[in-house]
């Protein structure tokens, strides 16, 4: 069997605010656009869903509550991982130092979108 990644769908309070930090701020691509329930962006060769989190869960959340899940979409990029992650900085993404492992080919670098949901960078050394 082989499989290959097609699209990843994170569930969110906010699609629209999401959905401009995702094209604004890390640059992906619009594909499609049905506010306020569901956006598709592409990433490469894959694409990143926005869907509205169902009402029973969404009524239990407060205002400005960040989800904590065990979900990381790593995003590998060409420029220098430094120079992005100062960007990021400065348009006030919460950002994390970056870091390797011995043996390990890449530069790493985590950040969180205006949810809390973890992204990752990912840079060849």
């Amino acid at each position: 069997m082989k499989l290959y990644l097609d699209s990843i769908i994170l569930y969110v309070q906010n699609v629209e605010r999401l959905k401009d930090f995702y094209t604004t701020v890390l640059g992906l691509q619009l594909v499609e656009d049905d506010p306020p329930l569901w956006v598709v962006l592409r990433a490469g060769n894959s694409y990143i869903a926005l869907h509205k989190i169902g009402d029973p869960y969404f009524n239990q959340l407060k205002d400005g509550d960040k989800f904590h899940n065990n979900t990381k979409i790593v995003f590998k990029i060409e420029e220098d991982i430094n120079e992005l992650r100062q960007q990021l900085i400065a348009s006030n993404v919460p950002m994390r130092e970056l870091k390797t492992f011995d043996n390990y080919g890449y530069w790493l670098c985590d950040g969180e979108d205006p949810e809390g949901n973890v992204f990752q960078l990912k840079q060849a050394k």
